[in-house]
């Protein structure tokens, strides 16, 4: 049966159909991704923004209105990478169009205008829009749309199918506008995965056949040249972070905000209202990018991604897909591997970067499992294997592997993340595992550790009452500092763990850490110890600002 219009329980099916096939393409879409092209993982980006949105409509949602600010908040508040950011403004306008809906019918004519919002607010969402990516496909989309309902075809199923062949036009000549992508042989990521919200909009509307993901793993070549095609040093973008976070700032005060983004960067989408921003930079000044912020406003859920990294592994992962398999090539073996826990990324990077083999993600509220510690020991290239746990509740987890293991497992007792740092510093890839620990865990508790964090409920302790919200100065003896201000804790906590023979600091900033309040330390640092080496890392970590090592 083909449906004349779509009511809100054939809405809230779209916007479910559009989640799973985008979760069944995932994969497909991330090979896509050639950089400049924003994001490396665009399938995955997009597949968490539709996540977002489905887990925030209500179970009792009866009207159209509600399930249109359902999508559009959560499509905000989930948006992850460009290519989620700019999903999130084209559902947003196809749920501001549908929230007006006559009756709460969406017929051809109400799609056509949906789409066309949707393109227009994608647009408006990006700073310097670039023709060739899912910009050009939304816009052509809604071209087409609305090219059919001007020739008499006024049925939804008619409005969609030239909608999506518009679009599907449009991104199979997406080489033609970007050449780094003929360079690649690969049609705009972000291009793919809209196409696909008109292929769940078709299912809906007649059940027509999801498409099924690629054999190819998402490669689609193109006939273009690119030698044909004009390319210069400047093809490829040399910024290396891209910057993500929330942003509570008056409205007024966000145009002066970009203009100063436009001058640090590029690949800028700002995007929300009502004083909740999302927005998204690829630039060289983390500390800029974050400091504009500070100046307006209040920023949270600060996300930084090295896209250095994206790019060298998005050239394995093209160099392997196209040999005679997609599997990644061995590692070399080694005597002694080591599997570390890591409670977020920029501490993994770390610990990889220190000789780490295998990670496990969790820490403190995300304890991994036995069987999760177990697997990558597996996966670890040797027979001998030590675990870092990094988290006193993760200590009795990892003994259970070393018992179940096959291979020769030890475990190095480390409670925190700067002992596991400090651990490696003895780490001997060709010793055996007994070795490597003993000599590891020697240096681990010869560190003084502290980290940052915030009371979640009234309480007491030596260092006096703690009211819910207060921050906290903990070390290996417990609770030292207690203090409304995170840097006045974090500082307080400093002056009882460095001391006259305290030689390095290593300052690990969280995800709550901003480059204001890290100065604020530093300089501290600076003016009373000023013998003492600093050193600062963005770890990402949830829940504790700032974690610290002294040597």
């Amino acid at each position: 049966m083909t449906r004349t219009a779509l009511r809100l329980d054939q809405v809230d099916e779209l916007i479910r159909t559009y989640r799973d096939v985008l979760a069944s393409h995932r994969e497909a879409i991330n090979r896509l991704n050639v950089y400049p092209v924003p994001d490396g993982d665009t399938g995955t980006n997009m597949g968490l923004t539709l996540e977002s949105v489905v887990e925030e409509i209500p179970a009792d949602c009866a009207e159209m209105s509600c399930l249109c600010r359902a999508i559009a908040h959560g499509s905000l508040m989930g948006a992850r990478g460009n290519s989620g950011v700019i999903l999130s403004q084209i559902l947003r306008g196809i749920a501001d169009t549908f929230a007006a809906a006559p009756e709460g019918r969406v017929d051809g004519a109400l799609m056509v205008e949906a789409l066309e919002t949707a393109a227009t607010a994608a647009y408006q969402a990006v700073m310097k829009p670039v023709e060739g990516t899912i910009l050009t496909v939304a816009r052509r989309a809604a071209e087409e749309a609305r090219r059919v309902l001007g020739e008499g075809g006024t049925s939804l199923s008619q409005v969609v199918e030239g909608a999506r062949a518009g679009a599907a036009e449009a991104l199979d000549r997406t080489p033609e506008l970007l050449p780094v992508l003929a360079e690649a042989g690969v049609v705009d990521a972000g291009g793919a995965g809209f196409l696909l919200l008109l292929d769940a909009a078709l299912h809906v509307i007649d059940g027509r056949d999801l498409p099924p993901p690629p054999a190819d793993g998402g490669a689609r070549p193109t006939d273009f040249d690119p030698a044909a095609m004009g390319h210069g040093e400047g093809d490829v973008s040399d910024l290396r972070y891209e910057v993500m976070y929330f942003l509570e700032a008056p409205d007024e005060a966000v145009p002066a905000f970009k203009d100063v983004w436009v001058g640090i960067g590029d690949s800028i989408v700002v995007v929300g209202g009502d004083g909740l921003w999302n927005c998204h930079i690829h630039t060289n000044d983390i500390g800029a990018a974050i400091e504009a912020a500070i100046d307006i406003g209040r920023p949270r859920n600060i996300r930084v991604t090295d896209l250095a990294e994206e790019v060298e592994e998005e050239r394995w992962v093209r160099e392997a897909a196209s040999g005679p398999q997609a599997e990644p090539a061995p590692r070399p073996r080694v005597g002694c591997a080591v599997v570390a826990v890591s409670p977020a990324e920029g501490i993994g990077r770390i610990f990889h970067s220190l000789g780490v083999q295998e990670l496990v993600s969790g820490g403190q509220t995300m304890n991994p499992s036995t069987a999760d510690l177990l697997a990558a020991v597996e996966r670890a290239p040797a027979d001998d294997v030590v675990i870092l746990p990094n988290n006193k509740n993760i200590i009795p987890v990892a003994r259970q592997v070393a018992e179940h293991a096959d291979k020769t497992v030890v475990v190095v007792e480390t409670t925190s993340v700067p002992e596991g740092f400090a651990s490696l510093l003895a780490y001997d890839p060709e010793a055996p595992a007994g070795e490597n620990a003993a000599e590891m865990a020697e240096i681990s508790t010869d560190v003084r550790v502290g980290e940052v964090t915030r009371a979640v409920r009234d309480t007491t302790c030596e260092a006096g009452p703690i009211s819910e919200g207060d921050w906290l100065g903990i070390d290996r003896r417990g609770i030292r500092v207690v203090n409304s201000s995170m840097t006045e804790a974090a500082i307080r906590l400093l002056d009882h763990l460095v001391d006259e023979d305290s030689e390095i600091l290593t300052i690990i900033e969280g995800a709550e850490a901003t480059p204001a309040d890290t100065r604020t330390i530093t300089e501290w640092a600076a003016g009373h110890r000023p013998d003492l080496e600093v050193e600062v890392h963005d770890g990402g970590q949830p829940h504790y600002p700032y974690l610290f090592g002294i040597e």
